[in-house]
């Protein structure tokens, strides 16, 4: 275990994750394969259909339910480092009803938190072996801890920031006319992971007028010359966390409207990213571009929200939306991501990542926000 995985993944998180199960009022909380289990040990364990199970109650040691098969596995990963128990079943075990032993039985926990991403399969085993016990969010629980981004964290976000940058520098290389859309996408896949993810979460490439479809991802379409293309791309590192960016190009010049609205969202973006501070509420820093957006007269356009939080998911709280009040703090991470869409014509986003720091916001992404024209 390397030092920088143990700042990641520190030995002490497990503790504060307790405390917080303990003022929250829940006898337990349960987690499964995902990032709710990684954040608390590091442990990225497969999502099978054989239960592993992180048992954490609120009092008492926590311990590891894993199959026998995937022992080794758990013993080589940081949860190791955390002095938790590992309880191995077998083929023919119950394994949730070893978990509900070994809290003390049906009785004993009166409320228990499950992993958000925990499958329905298993939520339903964990009610029969528990029954009685009221089912919620372990999210509820861990929100407060994994918005707050440590220093490690941080640091592990901007490698994943520089990382995807490197892959938009290739971008460009990579469009002309004549090429489909999946084409230009395999391109950025392998850059992806060249670039030093572990993973390609999405590839979105939306030319001409699949540049207003916000989520589009790749088509057999072809590249047409004068046409914009919105590129957003992301992916895994090795650390567990995530990247995501989105530039905007055009094979040739644009049209007029379009470069008209570039330069709207533009300033939207810069004014979106300057309103970042601690103690200013989430759905401000959203209206702060769609103020901008709004007075050009493409309100309408802008369809979806401003920004989500990032980490070990590519999407978490806080998200940057109207009604979310919640205020900003030092260590919450996020993209700021104005969009203008034109159904049936065309398309733009710009998005970072942004760290709230105590003087205000650092963007993680730096690559020119212009319109590249290739």
């Amino acid at each position: 275990m390397t030092k920088e995985s143990s700042d990641l993944y520190p030995v002490a998180r497990l503790a504060a994750a307790q405390e917080a199960t303990a003022s929250a009022g829940l006898g337990a909380l349960l987690l499964t394969p995902g990032p709710d289990l990684r954040y608390v040990t590091g442990y990225e364990a497969l999502p099978l259909e054989r239960l592993t199970c992180l048992a954490l109650p609120a009092e008492g040691p926590a311990f590891l339910v894993v199959p026998r098969l995937e022992l080794p596995a758990a013993e080589h990963s940081p949860a190791a480092r955390l002095g938790i128990e590992f309880v191995p079943w077998d083929e023919t075990d119950d394994p949730y009803a070893l978990v509900a032993a070994r809290l003390g039985g049906a009785g004993k926990v009166g409320r228990v938190g499950l992993a958000d991403r925990m499958w329905a399969m298993q939520s339903l085993r964990f009610r029969d072996a528990l029954p009685g016990a009221e089912q919620v969010l372990a999210g509820t629980v861990l929100r407060e801890l994994r918005m707050r981004k440590s220093e490690a964290e941080v640091a592990a976000l901007r490698e994943a920031g520089a990382a995807i940058d490197a892959v938009h520098a290739q971008v460009p290389g990579f469009l002309r006319a004549g090429r489909t859309e999946r084409e230009v996408g395999r391109d950025i896949a392998e850059a992806i992971l060249a670039a030093g993810h572990t993973t390609v979460d999405f590839v979105i490439v939306g030319s001409g007028h699949n540049g207003a479809s916000p989520h589009h991802e790749l088509s057999d379409r072809i590249i047409q010359p004068g046409e914009p293309v919105v590129v957003d791309i992301g992916g895994q590192m090795p650390s567990g966390y995530c990247s995501d960016s989105t530039r905007v190009y055009s094979v040739g010049e644009p049209p007029k409207e379009f470069t008209r609205y570039y330069e709207v969202l533009q300033r939207a973006q810069e004014a979106a990213c300057a309103a970042v501070r601690p103690g200013v509420s989430c759905e401000s820093v959203d209206a702060a571009a769609r103020e901008v957006i709004a007075a050009e007269g493409y309100g309408d356009y802008f369809i979806h929200r401003t920004g989500h939080g990032i980490g070990l998911e590519t999407h978490e709280e806080p998200y940057i939306v109207a009604g979310n009040t919640e205020a900003l703090a030092p260590g919450h991470a996020f993209s700021v991501e104005p969009g203008i869409y034109l159904p049936g014509e065309h398309g733009a986003r710009i998005e970072d990542i942004l760290v709230c720091t105590e003087e205000g916001g650092e963007r993680l992404n730096h690559r020119p926000r212009e319109l590249v024209i290739v």
